[in-house]
This record gives C-alpha cells, structure tokens and sequence, in this order.
C-alpha cells in the first residue's frame, strides 16, 4: 500500500524499517511484492472483467520506462488505466479502476484491449483508439474529452495572451457550467437540460472556430488547437445527446495520476514482471480508495481470506471492493443492532 498506493519507493522504505531498528533488503520486499500480486492475480482479472462488463467506459495511457537487463537500459512500454463511474448521474456502476501493463506502445495494444468491447468509450485524441471503429467497425462509439480541447487553447492564451484563445476558453466554460448544475441528476435530465441549454452554445461554437482557422496560420498552436477541436468534433459533442456521457475523460485522468507519480518517484519498473506486479496491487488499491476503504485493512483481509482458502475460487467476486464494503458494512450494522 505505501509504494503502489502512497508511491513511496521500496528504497525509502527499506531505510525507514532501518531507522527503527528492522533489517529488511529490498529484494525481500520486491519478492513480497510479487507474492502478493501472484495470490491477487484471479483477483485483479475479475476486477478487469467487471470493469470491462460496463457499457460505458474511460480509457488512457502513459509512457511506462521498464528495466531492460540484457541491454543496460530501459525500454518504453505503455500502462492503461480503464475506468468506469456512474455517481454523475446515479447509474449502476461502482467506481473503479484497472491497469493493465503492455509491452510496447503499438496501436494493436488497443485492439487487444477493447477489441471485444461494446459500448462507449471517453478517450483523447490518440490515434490507438481511432483504429478500433476503423474498417466499418462500429462496436465502440468514441467520446472525445472537451478537458483536452480546452487544455490546448489555455497553453496558446498562457504564451500569447490570444484574444481568439481566450474567448474559445470563455465559450468552453459555458460548457462546463451548466454540467456544474446537472452533476449528480439522472441520466435523462441531463440530457434534456444540454438540449436546451448546451446544445445551442455547442452550435454556435463550431461555425465560430470555422471561421477563425481561416484567420490564423493553421501551423500554429492556435490553428493547431482549432483543428484538434474540429477534426474530433462528433465524439466531443456526444454528451449532449446522452447523459450517461461526461464533458471530458477526467474520471480516468484522476485515476492515472498515481501511476505518474509512481514513475517520477521510481523512475522505472525494474521489469515487465515488477510492472504486471504494478498494475494489479495498484488496481485493487486505488478501486479501494474510490470507495473510501482503507487499502491496508482491505488487503489484509482479502489476502488472509485467499491464502486460507476461506473465501472459494467461486466467491472471489465477494472480495471486489465494492462488494467487500457492502459485506462489511451489513455485517456492522448485525452488530450494532
């Protein structure tokens, strides 16, 4: 929990057991590592299963740096994050993340992710994601994340104080203050609200920026930042019609950022093994922590239920945070009454 959820690296650790007196090497605790990944491997797999299981889903990637012994440096692998979270608009599915490590950053990685996938999938703009509904493919239908529209405009107004950017940044936080007011309501008066009230913003947005780009060069950032928002319009603007669908890919954006953090304080995975080990501890702990659990008590608990066998390959779906929370609280309110 300290290094995959805290991203306390095993280095520091192992001098803070030093400081109180505990010898601990850290390849003993790499090797605990491991063994606990290995037990919480079925685990992990299910919660990818539920995860995926949802037909509404948020996906993205970054860069992970992997020891590579036989050439002395490291290599550039790729670390998804899919997520899923209904609280916006009071749907079914619980929050939860899953990471899933592959070996390189090829576009086939997507395929061999989301390949059998069908529903919506909120992703930016790279092009892995594009290629699955290429080919007459349509069994995902793409959303697009007006944060990452927006985030291009802001860098152009932040390092040329562009009136053209700043006004596109004014019309976008429309945007986002009519979802402020329908955060939380169901579905279906989500939708209906972007009808009226964000439909005709968004309508008038896209024959405005038309008519910049033909103001601009269309090398700049500027040009570059208008051509992005049209060149992704349709998934940028499928939350008005449905209102299980976010403005923006911030759900899994907040749930990658521990595994940047991890990179910037470990610097690498010591191996394609030590990230597999990576993604399924950080899966379950950060799920946990969506779902306000202490990481350590559930972990504990779900490790000591495996290894017992007290809980059946067949019960292991009791063991999802969600699920386990729901059996402890139950169980809670026995006692109290």
């Amino acid at each position: 929990v300290m290094k995959y959820g805290y991203q306390l690296p095993l280095y520091r650790q192992e001098q803070m057991f030093a400081a109180q007196g505990i010898t601990l090497d850290r390849q003993t605790l790499a090797s605990w590592m491991g063994r606990a990944a290995w037990w919480l491997k079925p685990l992990h797999a299910l919660l990818r299963r539920a995860v995926m299981s949802y037909p509404r889903l948020f996906a993205d990637e970054t860069p992970l740096p992997v020891l590579d012994p036989g050439r002395g440096r490291t290599k550039v692998c790729q670390f998804w994050a899919i997520a899923t979270d209904d609280r916006p608009w009071g749907g079914p599915a619980p929050p939860a993340v899953v990471y899933m490590f592959a070996e390189d950053r090829k576009a086939i990685r997507a395929k061999q992710l989301f390949g059998d996938y069908h529903g919506i999938l909120q992703v930016d703009g790279y092009a892995a994601y594009k290629g699955l509904i290429k080919n007459g493919g349509h069994l995902v239908q793409l959303a697009f994340c007006f944060a990452h529209a927006r985030r291009k405009f802001w860098d152009v107004h932040v390092t040329t104080k562009s009136p053209i950017a700043a006004e596109a940044l004014q019309r976008i936080a429309m945007f986002y203050a009519i979802e402020d007011r329908i955060r939380g309501l169901p579905a279906a008066h989500r939708a209906a609200v972007r009808q009226t009230d964000t439909r005709p913003l968004i309508e008038d947005f896209k024959p405005w920026l038309e008519a910049r780009l033909l103001e601009v060069s269309k090398k700049s950032g500027l040009g570059k930042a208008i051509r992005y928002t049209l060149n992704h319009w349709e998934g940028l603007t499928r939350f008005i019609d449905d209102g299980r669908i976010e403005i923006d890919s911030n759900t899994v954006e907040r749930s990658i950022k521990p595994i940047g953090l991890g990179k910037k304080n470990y610097l690498f995975a010591g191996s394609e093994g030590g990230a597999e080990t990576w993604a399924s501890l950080a899966s379950l702990i950060n799920t946990a922590k969506l779902h306000d659990i202490d990481p350590r008590h559930y972990l504990t608990d779900v490790l000591e239920r495996i290894v017992s066998g007290r809980t059946k390959i067949n019960q292991l779906h009791m063991l999802l945070p969600w699920n386990w929370k729901a059996e402890r609280d139950s169980s809670q309110a026995k006692l109290a009454a």
